[in-house]
Parts: C-alpha cells; sequence; structure tokens
C-alpha cells in the first residue's frame, strides 16, 4: 500500500506527540523529584539522548523511503530534523543553565573551548541551527543546488554527536555505543551518496 498525503498528516501527527510527550514527562519528572541525587545532569542526558533518537529517526527516513518503495515518507523529514534540534536547544540551555548557572552564564564560552567534548556538542548544535534555519522552501529555492550540500552536514553531526556522547559520559554505560553504533550503520546505509561527494 502507498502512503497517501493523508496517511503522511496523520504521521506527522505521530511523531509530534513521539517528540513531545516525552518534554511533559521531564517537567512531570522534575516536580515528582524521579531523577537521582544529580538532577541536572539527569535532565542533560535526557534532553541529549532524545535528540540524538530524533537525529537517528531522521536519517532513517530517506532509506527507509527508498527500500520500502514510499517516497511520501520524505515530507515526515523535515519535522523529525526540526524536533531534534529543539531537543538539542533544550540539551544545551540545560546545561548552561543547570549545569554552570545563570550567575555564570559567561563560563560558557570558556567551557566550549577548554572541553575538547563540549566543542563536539556546540559544533552539532551550530550545525542543526543552520539545517533547522535553512529547512523551509524559501531557503531551498534560495539556495539552489547549495541547499542539499549544506543539509549534507547532518551526516557530520551523525558522526560528531554520538562522539560528544560518548565523551560525555564518566562512567561506563552501553547507551552511548548503542547510539554511536545505529549511527554508523545509517552512515554505512549511505556510503554511495558518499562516494558521490569524493567524485
Amino acid at each position: 500500500m502507498r502512503l497517501t498525503p493523508t496517511h503522511v498528516r496523520w504521521l506527522k501527527v505521530v511523531i509530534t506527540l513521539a517528540a513531545f510527550l516525552p518534554f511533559l514527562w521531564l517537567i512531570l519528572a522534575v516536580d515528582q523529584g524521579w531523577f537521582s541525587a544529580d538532577p541536572a545532569k539527569d535532565i542533560q542526558h535526557f534532553t541529549g539522548r532524545m535528540a540524538l533518537k530524533l537525529l537517528l529517526a531522521t536519517l532513517c527516513v530517506t532509506p527507509l523511503a527508498h527500500y520500502a518503495r514510499q517516497p511520501m515518507l520524505i515530507r515526515c523529514r523535515r519535522m523529525l530534523g526540526l524536533w531534534c534540534f529543539a531537543w538539542a536547544t533544550l540539551h544545551l540551555i540545560s546545561y548552561s543553565t543547570l549545569e554552570l548557572g545563570l550567575s555564570n552564564i559567561n563560563l560558557l564560552g570558556r567551557e566550549l573551548i577548554t572541553r575538547p567534548y563540549l566543542t563536539l556538542g556546540i559544533v552539532s548544535w551550530l550545525l542543526l541551527l543552520a539545517l533547522a534555519a535553512t529547512s523551509t522552501l524559501w531557503a531551498q529555492r534560495k539556495l539552489g543546488s547549495k541547499w542539499q550540500k549544506l543539509h549534507n552536514f547532518v551526516y557530520l553531526v551523525a558522526i560528531v554527536a554520538p562522539i560528544h556522547y560518548l565523551w560525555s559520559v564518566k562512567t561506563f554505560s552501553p547507551q552511548p555505543f548503542i547510539y554511536a553504533a545505529l549511527a554508523l550503520l545509517l552512515l554505512v546505509l549511505r556510503y554511495r551518496k558518499f562516494r558521490r561527494w569524493w567524485r
């Protein structure tokens, strides 16, 4: 069965709920004290993992649309990417306000330079910002062929973001390795695109 525009509209509703409901859970968890003795770190990891999940979901769209022969799925990619950026922004805000504190926000620039894993994190966020800012049809028309080249940087985010997560975790946890392995698998599925870049 081929997806129709109506199916896509409902799929976008499901995506919105899947991306927004964890935010409501986060608010409830903070209110009810469900986090550990270091809630600031838990919130940072939760928001970062959500951003990574949505990034991986965004990268899944193109190969899934290709192999399932459902080209209409591509229409969901932009929404997933914007939700990924929203959660990545929450992740950055949670670090800068909960870890450093509002009174020490001027330390953020120094931290981003002196801690390599934070440098990788801000590079990922800046790339996502550029992609979100140019995700409109107007930007696509304005940039022309450059638009696709710019949006190929999502693959760089897929490499850098899991490394940022792996580097930031102080204790051993299988989760960063799982996200890194999934990102690598999705990059392997797109190897033909990478080969075209080097031609």
